[in-house]
């Protein structure tokens, strides 16, 4: 009754609080991978030209997403239950809603573990414009199917004022779920209206082209888009479209793009042992998001390639068949080893891949994978770590292949908590 309570009355002041300030516009991201780089890369953007308030990880609660609204800091877990930290949230809230407000734009990720929790949000806020960046496997075990996925992340697009929805990553046949008239597309293929064209790609410099929109709003600005994968690019795609509906110059544009760089954990390049290329996937895995960081590893011309590959969790009873799929798209002519880690991979992903003639090892635990990779890695290799977070933590892994213990501050999760949690879980092997 307590949380309940105290989640009512901040979804009131976050209410409040936009209805004051109407010159504040919204931005909401949602969708079942993507949303905290397409996050991030759109507050890189848009803050060449506003003031942005966006929170770096996802604020994950229904009590943190109207604090993170209101740009007030959750508390910690000692003090949620203490009557004064209340009281002085509620006090900092109304201060807040009252002040002339100190942003232009918020930038906010609204995520969804079950069925009902984004058209919450929309009970309370109307964002400007909400952008979907996917419809994919993800909670199953609460979801069910994909229909329910679908309905769940693509109501988003109808309670907001207009929305951006990904093409690439969102199956044509949810269009009759839309109701809102406003709605536009973005991707990599020409087909969206706001896109990306390639024309060149390093590991260094990442993807060089086009950024292009159609109708109302045409350009073609030239950029630097310095990620890797092209699920990557399309977040950037998505910056680019959300600073051009909120009356962002073509330079303007240019200049956020070349900003964006790749989160901690999501699709981020780091340099190993015996001059190889680490792709840190590590923050968390699905289906759709390891299909494209495996093809992402295909593409670099490197003598040796090794995927990582971590079970993938919360997929329910589609769990077999996903982890299943993941196998059979590991080719033995582009990796030397396939690793798998955790049960799920080990149960349904090796046998897929050992099947397509791949060499596959499965390990226990990602410190034993780690010093794997570090015995048959060869110069100049690339490596893929790609796996959830609970029990898989491949973050740990990586750190037994960086080529400096210093990057060793880019890995997720390295927080004293999050350490000791780990270290507890590896003590059960």
């Amino acid at each position: 009754m307590f949380k309940t309570y105290i989640q009512k009355k901040l979804e009131k002041y976050a209410a409040k609080y936009l209805r004051r300030h109407p010159e504040v516009k919204l931005v909401i991201v949602t969708g079942s991978v993507g949303k905290t780089m397409t996050k991030i890369a759109i507050g890189t953007v848009l803050s060449e030209r506003f003031r942005v308030r966006l929170e770096q990880e996802d604020c994950g609660t229904e009590i943190g997403e109207p604090l993170a609204l209101l740009g007030i800091e959750h508390p910690g877990a000692d003090e949620l239950k203490r009557i004064g930290t209340w009281l002085g949230i509620f006090k900092a809230a109304r201060k807040r809603i009252h002040d002339p407000a100190d942003v232009d734009v918020i930038v906010q990720e609204v995520g969804s573990d079950r069925i009902g929790q984004i058209p919450h949000f929309g009970s309370y806020a109307t964002p400007h414009l909400a952008v979907v960046t996917a419809v994919s496997p993800e909670h199953m075990q609460f979801f069910g199917t994909l229909d329910a996925v679908a309905n769940e992340e693509l109501s988003a697009a109808n309670f907001s004022q207009a929305a951006l929805i990904n093409r690439d990553n969102i199956d044509g046949s949810y269009a009759a779920k839309l109701t809102n008239p406003n709605i536009n597309t973005y991707g990599t293929t020409e087909t969206a209206e706001f896109s990306f064209s390639q024309d060149d790609y390093t590991i260094q410099d990442g993807f060089s082209g086009l950024f292009t929109s159609k109708g109302e709003l045409s350009v073609a600005v030239k950029v630097q888009i310095k990620v890797a994968g092209e699920h990557s690019v399309r977040a950037a795609v998505a910056a680019g479209a959300v600073g051009l509906k909120l009356g962002m110059t073509p330079d303007e544009l240019r200049t956020g793009l070349s900003n964006i760089r790749p989160v901690a954990g999501r699709m981020n390049i780091l340099q190993g042992v015996q001059r190889s290329i680490i792709i840190d996937d590590t923050y968390n895995s699905s289906p759709l998001a390891a299909v494209a960081a495996i093809q992402s590893l295909y593409a670099l011309s490197v003598p040796q390639r090794i995927a990582v590959l971590g079970s993938m969790n919360e997929l329910g009873a589609t769990s077999p068949a996903e982890h299943a799929a993941i196998g059979k798209l590991c080719d033995p002519n582009q990796l030397a080893h396939v690793i798998t880690i955790g049960e799920q991979a080990t149960t349904f992903l090796a046998p897929a891949a050992l099947a397509n003639g791949c060499h596959v090892v499965s390990f226990n635990t990602a410190l034993e994978a780690g010093a794997y990779v570090h015995k048959v890695l060869e110069d100049g290799a690339a490596v893929l770590f790609k796996g959830s977070q609970t029990g898989i933590y491949l973050e740990e892994a990586v750190k037994i292949v960086l080529h400096s213990t210093e990057d060793e501050s880019q890995l997720v999760r390295q927080s004293p908590e999050w350490l000791q949690t780990k270290q507890d879980f590896f003590s059960k092997f």
